[in-house]
């Protein structure tokens, strides 16, 4: 089953072209990753899905729901969640406080923080009182996906999870990408560089450059001249 269908979407930036006849198919209960090179709309793609930006022409639908012109926050409350490049976290606010603005769109009777976060990422139950300001980047990027669980998502959308991120907890983070996948039914969409990780982790894959998709397969394919040649720098 199908949880988001992006057929054929453009974007522009004023005059410039980001994003050309853009399609993209993620499978409930898989992991697609969106690879490619900088500067190629692989973050664009994701602003378009979270409606931080819009499309020019094309259409974007999520559990057989038409997206249309959707703010951010009815796509969060349609259960969207997305985890931003640079992690976007608030420095002056505690841990705690940043995980409850992720109850914002939710019904008060689930404005709580799921167990399951804490399970995955311990480090932030020992540092609820701490402020994400004086948390390394990788527990702020911990905190980041903590913040968009606890909204509830049907679907995760990460931006390069892995940057300037310390070798453990890139793998904390794939092991907790994969439980999310294996025991939640959860579907994730992420952007990477990190070739490694998506090998590891990702179920299938697309390449873009020049904000254009040239493959699209499996995870495995990444080993492919073809493929990798997109890739290389």
């Amino acid at each position: 089953m199908t949880a988001l269908s992006i057929r054929d979407i453009d974007m522009h930036y004023g005059a410039a072209q980001a994003l050309k006849s853009i399609s993209i198919e993620c499978e409930s209960n898989r992991i697609t990753a969106v690879l490619g090179r900088n500067g190629v709309g692989k973050s664009s793609t994701l602003r378009a899905i979270t409606g931080v930006n819009a499309i020019s022409d094309g259409q974007i639908s999520f559990d057989g729901d038409l997206l249309k012109k959707s703010p951010p926050y009815k796509r969060a409350r349609m259960g969207i969640g997305y985890v931003p490049q640079g992690r976007e976290i608030f420095p002056l606010l505690t841990v705690k406080e940043n995980l409850e603005t992720g109850y914002a769109g939710l019904k008060r009777a689930d404005r709580s923080i799921p167990e399951y976060i804490f399970e995955l990422f311990p480090v932030l139950k020992s540092m609820l009182g701490r402020r994400g300001g004086d948390l390394s980047g990788g527990q702020q990027q911990q905190l980041a996906i903590g913040r968009a669980l606890v909204t509830r998502p049907k679907m995760l959308v990460l931006d390069e999870p892995t940057e300037g991120i310390q070798p453990s907890i890139i793998k904390d983070i794939g092991r907790a990408l994969q439980f999310l996948r294996d025991k939640k039914g959860m579907t994730i969409l992420l952007v990477e560089q990190y070739l490694d990780f998506c090998r590891e982790i990702a179920d299938d894959i697309y390449v873009m450059d020049r904000g254009e998709i040239q493959h699209a397969g499996p995870a495995s394919d990444l080993d492919l001249p073809e493929v990798r040649r997109h890739l290389m720098v």
